[in-house]
């Protein structure tokens, strides 16, 4: 399968028009596909715009999973660094960029700043927004339950998690010209992995998935869970981004977009956590070359 190359402008375009054809706003559209953007610019084919817009189909503004033009709701926190927002299923690439905004602006004052965010909608990639920080020079981290349990737990066979990522990134573009960002699914792959091979009638490598039985395949047309990479290690990492999520106020992973099952009240959105912090707070009060205040 060949490669194609998209000018940005006509990308961001054509992204924009499909969200807005679904009813989203001209702000959330514009914010999509300067995501989307991101992300084809990094090489991140398995969240870029053909993803984007395969979660809303599926998940999204048809079902009732995510809500075009929601506001966000920021409730009461007894801490000054930390706000909590319930998201009312706004698009998650929108809240997303807002909240890490919210967070850098927290770490200016206080040092650290952190946005839990609760019934949301999945953000995608959650490298792109830690970079984004990183260029501005704050050490930022995300973590996120992903829309659906689709991992199954250390030596099981039903998919109880979801590939939950974990995304750091560093303001190191001083000393080596980039920021590093180190942003992993706690999946071997990512599902929309999956998805790419099966476009690209590749297999998959060992030790990624499960077939609709629990055994372990390389066929990417017959996959029906993933495993944690690691072993259990990988499965302890997932654990805790359901953990974050349940303290953020989510409910069972097993019930995430999947409308018709469960109790009404139930929630069935994921959680997200954003983190920005000052390195300027961390270091000594002089610095040992310069003599000088940070």
């Amino acid at each position: 399968m060949g490669e194609w190359i998209m000018a940005a402008e006509l990308h961001d375009r054509i992204v924009a028009a499909a969200y807005k054809q679904r009813g989203y706003s001209g702000k959330e559209a514009a914010q999509a596909a300067s995501f989307s953007n991101l992300t084809a610019r990094h090489g991140i084919k398995t969240h870029n715009a053909i993803k984007a817009l395969h979660l809303d189909e599926l998940f999204g503004s048809k079902i009732g999973g995510c809500v075009p033009g929601a506001k966000i709701e920021k409730l009461k926190s007894p801490f000054r660094a930390v706000q909590r927002w319930n998201a009312n299923k706004k698009l998650g690439q929108a809240v997303g960029l807002e909240a890490m905004a919210a967070a850098m602006k927290l770490a200016d004052r206080f040092g650290i700043g952190v946005v839990a965010v609760d019934n949301a909608f999945h953000y995608l990639w959650g490298g792109g927004y830690v970079i984004d920080a990183a260029k501005q020079g704050y050490i930022a981290y995300t973590n996120c339950t992903a829309a659906l349990a689709e991992v199954v737990p250390f030596g099981g066979k039903f998919p109880t998690l979801g590939t939950n990522p974990h995304s750091w990134a560093f303001p190191t573009s001083a000393a080596i010209g980039y920021p590093i960002c180190i942003d992993w699914a706690t999946s071997t792959v990512a599902m929309g992995r999956v998805q790419q091979f099966v476009r690209e009638n590749k297999p998959l490598p060992p030790g990624c998935a499960v077939d609709e039985t629990g055994r372990e395949t390389t066929d990417a047309t017959k996959v029906k869970a993933l495993l944690p990479f690691g072993a259990h290690k990988g499965y302890g990492l997932s654990l805790i981004d359901e953990l974050v999520a349940a303290f953020i106020g989510g409910s069972l992973p097993t019930l995430r977009s999947r409308w018709s099952q469960g109790s009404p009240d139930e929630k069935r959105t994921p959680a997200f956590y954003f983190q920005a912090i000052s390195p300027r707070r961390w270091t000594a009060a002089t610095s040992p070359r310069s003599g000088r205040r940070p």
